[in-house]
């Protein structure tokens, strides 16, 4: 995976890659012409003690040697913006992928892991291209010159090589064989130490409620162990990598020198080519080394390439229709018609033939005990999942068939766990509608009965929430949601247990608010308590995925039995009437 993920992402690098490799080229002849200058100057000039010889031929050595810096600097220059774009355009992708997931898809892989996958895992490629760009295109080119020029010196000492670069490569092949599995295990269990960390910050007050603080530093212990066991095996591998390189380079310098002597001696061979020999013997091993190091990073960057290649392959199941409906004729009907839906992996289904309609100007309420499928329920309508039966209908049209602008503009959902970004009130207010002006921020932060405490802020619609809505309490997170969906004007608004965190005064008070500024919308309120919801217009029942009642509060309490005993376990008899 990971070439194809390359050639797709580097494809319109081309320009300055083929830049890169004229200048690894430049640079790398006048890397291999040094040595021969420097023979030429010890058997020419100081055998001879020609000392104009010296001067004028250490000139051209100084030219040489700063043609090689400026090609040197300017490849690396060039390597790394490029290395660093392909970085960015990879992160996009991701990015720009996971935007597309719908709640399933996010699920089966893991916010941890896709964290890890948007970074660390990029940020190998992105390293193994930065070192190819700047080494490993150098690396063939010094070897093959190294051994030409090797040949050009001395043919017969030349055969040493025929045995030292076979051994340098089975030696560092042996260990890189052992190296890839490592890396997918070091991967994944950089997942599993995001992921518990990640819970253990979201779920501090939890663990501090129930003292389970020793609990959770042995599960982040074990992890965390995990992941050093499996580091230090690639560490040890890595740590023996080095010395094996470094004894092959050694003993090599060694056999030239005995070799080299004997043919000096012999009067075969000039002191100026033996010094040159091994200087290009030094280059064609070190070229071995630089390769080495990318050989280390390859199975590493392969596995993140395949875990990379993973999320950009994957398909969301909410796929935009073909030709999509751009313009929807109504004013907000909703209509589920026996919708069924299962979660993935699950025996049962969540919803079974569930038949809904709401309406403009109504107020319908949604009510049932707990994994009765509410929430669900209203994930289909913004197409957080699709049904897997029946239809969702907006004004008529299904909403897989409705462009997915027209639906987010169409439907305003607040979710049952609020989210604020980090930024400030007027950021998050304007979420839904950017050009929104200060006034209707102010008139729907009155609606949402949010407009007492933000008034009270220090620097009101600028002052600063933390990541989450940290810096709020839970009620004021909700109605801050709430305010933020009224900025957008949807026709239809779901309001998913968003009033659960309210007192009952300000419960009242908001749907009053509601009644008055959106009355002529479609309003669907999921909820828990019986005083939020038996005002309604119309209240729908759901019990195990299944509508088992629908009607006003009064209808219901005579017919329905699941409808009476939720509300009598809020409310007295009296109360209830």
């Amino acid at each position: 995976m990971l070439i194809p993920l390359l050639r797709a992402h580097l494809r319109p690098y081309t320009r300055p890659i083929a830049l890169v490799v004229v200048l690894q080229l430049v640079q790398t002849l006048a890397t291999l012409y040094l040595p021969s200058l420097n023979a030429d100057i010890i058997d020419n000039g100081v055998v001879k003690g020609d000392t104009g010889y010296i001067m004028s031929t250490g000139g051209v050595m100084l030219a040489v040697t700063l043609v090689q810096i400026l090609c040197a600097a300017a490849a690396v220059y060039f390597g790394a913006r490029t290395a660093m774009a392909l970085g960015r355009d990879v992160r996009a992708a991701i990015f720009d992928r996971v935007q597309e997931f719908s709640v399933r898809e996010v699920g089966q892989f893991g916010a941890p892991s896709l964290i890890t996958r948007t970074t660390n895992d990029v940020q190998q490629v992105q390293m193994l291209v930065l070192m190819t760009l700047t080494l490993m295109v150098s690396a063939p080119i010094m070897c093959v010159g190294g051994v030409l020029l090797a040949l050009n010196q001395d043919v017969p000492l030349s055969a040493l090589l025929l045995v030292i670069v076979p051994v340098l490569i089975l030696a560092v092949s042996a260990i890189i064989r052992r190296m890839h599995p490592l890396f997918r295990q070091m991967q994944e269990r950089i997942d599993t130490v995001n992921r518990v960390m990640r819970e253990q910050i979201t779920g501090i007050r939890v663990i501090r409620a129930f003292v389970r603080d020793s609990h959770e530093q042995a599960r982040f212990a074990d992890a965390n162990n995990s992941l050093m066991d499996v580091s230090l095996g690639v560490g040890r591998l890595m740590a023996c990598m080095f010395p094996v390189v470094m004894v092959v380079m050694n003993l090599s310098s060694v056999a030239v020198m005995w070799f080299g002597a004997h043919r000096i001696d012999s009067g075969s061979m000039q002191i100026g080519a033996l010094t040159a020999f091994l200087s290009y013997l030094m280059q064609i091993l070190m070229s071995v080394m630089m390769a080495t190091f990318m050989f280390v990073m390859v199975p590493r960057a392969s596995v993140c390439a395949e875990r990379i290649s993973e999320v950009l392959d994957t398909e969301t199941s909410v796929r935009p229709a073909a030709s999509p409906v751009r313009r929807l004729r109504g004013h907000g009907q909703l209509d589920l018609r026996g919708v069924d839906f299962r979660y993935p992996g699950a025996e049962a289904l969540v919803l079974s033939g569930v038949d809904l309609t709401a309406r403009p100007g109504q107020t319908t309420a949604i009510i049932g005990s707990t994994g009765a499928g509410k929430t669900t329920l209203l994930n289909l309508v913004p197409r957080l999942f699709d049904a897997d039966g029946g239809q969702v209908l907006v004004d008529g049209v299904d909403v897989r068939e409705l462009d997915p602008a027209v639906l987010s503009r169409t439907v305003g959902l607040v979710p049952q766990k609020p989210y604020l970004f980090s930024g400030t009130v007027a950021s998050n207010l304007r979420y839904g509608n950017p050009d929104a002006t200060d006034e209707e921020l102010w008139n729907a932060l009155e609606i949402a009965q949010a407009r007492d405490f933000v008034e009270a802020m220090e620097d009101q619609l600028e002052a600063p929430i933390g990541q989450g809505g940290s810096n709020v309490s839970g009620g004021q997170r909700q109605r801050l949601a709430i305010a933020r969906l009224l900025v957008a004007r949807p026709e239809i608004y779901l309001f998913d247990d968003s009033f659960s965190a309210l007192d009952y005064a300000t419960d009242a008070a908001l749907r009053a608010a509601l009644h008055r500024e959106i009355g002529d919308a479609t309003i669907v309120i999921v909820a828990q308590r019986v005083s939020t919801i038996r005002d309604a217009d119309r209240i729908v029942v759901l019990d195990e995925g299944r509508v088992v009642g629908t009607g006003t509060h009064t209808e219901l309490m005579d017919t329905n039995q699941t409808y009476r005993e939720i509300v009598l376990s809020q409310l007295t008899e009296q109360e209830a009437a």
